[in-house]
């Protein structure tokens, strides 16, 4: 038979603590690569020229 030592509840406690760091940087890391990617697409022409007609407009008086 094989003797079972007690297992330390601070110990697991511990583990899964590490545990929930590794996820939580997984996750961090990933939505740095999803963020940059998105900020390196290329502005569609199309609202290229929204934005330019946009500023040769003068603003309105209310």
């Amino acid at each position: 038979m094989i003797d079972q030592q007690p297992t330390d509840p601070t110990r697991r406690g511990s583990a899964a603590l590490d545990e929930a760091r590794l996820r939580q940087h997984a996750i961090g890391v990933r939505l740095r690569q999803m963020f940059d990617e998105v900020v390196n697409e290329p502005v569609p022409d199309e609202f290229l020229d929204i934005l330019r007609k946009a500023d040769q407009t003068p603003p309105e008086k209310g």
